[in-house]
């Protein structure tokens, strides 16, 4: 509606200025700056939007970030279960969702006219969703800083915020650009390990290779433990991460573990590490990494 309006006003003023002004003056407004306009999604679908949405549903706590971040915010009528950032997220009608079943009664009832979704939901669930006769929109997974940026302004064209897309990716490119500077004349390389769960102690989680977290620890001029496993998301054992002897452990399940670098330390033969002796051992939010959005600058 805003739009239509501004185009309505854009109209009239060109009709003055033509009035006013010889005829080769005259504004014309072409026909591709008015909607509907074509989207294709993660999944290669094709969605058309006559107008910029004005009542969505996140169905990821990184698609929440991400309309907050553009300024749209104001449009979320219901998020899933997850979603707890920002702040602002937590007043908005919660859908369920996350490990749990997605509440279509309350969905429905909020009338959305998109349904944001992610990579991380099941097929099945967005298929469900648009048998219900919603319009269902697919955010791929990122897999490089260059994805995110292109997953902002995709938001942006979806919700009506290009201009402010443009300008927080303006912002975050010159902050990672800004870190790479800093890092590319530092004369070491620390060995990070990043440790994803370690309910079991002795066979820890971590991040292999081809992860947004390899990614980024690299970016930051660390080298991954994990980058020599076989797999994204893998084991290793507490012998082998002895052997490793990493110079830096990132906590990144202490947020939901409880767990604190003291409890790392007290790990048999864990004081033999140099991150342990060094003090080295930092408590790491893991949503600033797990959740694909604005945040992984952070």
């Amino acid at each position: 509606m805003q739009r239509k309006l501004l185009l309505l006003l854009f109209l009239l003023t060109a009709t003055v200025l033509a009035a006013c002004s010889p005829a080769e003056q005259a504004v014309t407004v072409e026909p591709t700056d008015i909607p509907p306009h074509t989207f294709s999604d993660g999944r290669g679908v094709e969605i058309t939007l006559d107008s910029p949405a004005s009542r969505i549903v996140s169905l990821a706590p990184s698609n929440t970030e991400l309309l907050f971040a553009v300024g749209a915010g104001g449009q979320v009528v219901g998020r899933d279960a997850f979603s707890d950032f920002p702040e602002a997220a937590l007043s908005v009608t919660d859908i369920g969702g996350g490990w749990g079943e997605i509440d279509t009664e309350t969905l429905l009832t909020l009338d959305p006219d998109l349904i944001l979704s992610a990579d991380i939901i099941a097929p099945e669930q967005n298929i469900a969703l648009e048998d219900l006769g919603l319009t269902v929109f697919v955010l791929p997974n990122p897999l490089e800083l260059a994805d995110l940026y292109k997953n902002i302004e995709t938001v942006a064209a979806l919700t009506g915020h290009s201009e402010e897309a443009a300008a927080l990716n303006e912002q975050l490119r010159a902050r990672v650009s800004a870190i790479l500077e800093k890092v590319s004349g530092a004369s070491a390389s620390p060995l990070v390990f990043y440790q994803l769960d370690s309910t079991d102690p002795t066979a820890p989680w971590t991040s292999g290779p081809g992860t947004f977290i390899d990614t980024l620890i690299g970016m930051a001029g660390g080298r991954n433990v994990g980058a020599l496993l076989d797999s994204a998301w893998a084991q290793i054992s507490a012998e082998a991460l002895i052997e490793q002897n990493p110079d830096i452990i990132l906590m990144g399940d202490a947020v939901w573990s409880g767990l604190n670098p003291e409890d790392i330390a007290a790990r048999p033969g864990w004081e033999a590490i140099a991150a342990v002796q060094s003090g080295r051992v930092y408590a790491f939010d893991d949503n600033l990494v797990s959740r694909p959005g604005p945040r992984l600058v952070d």
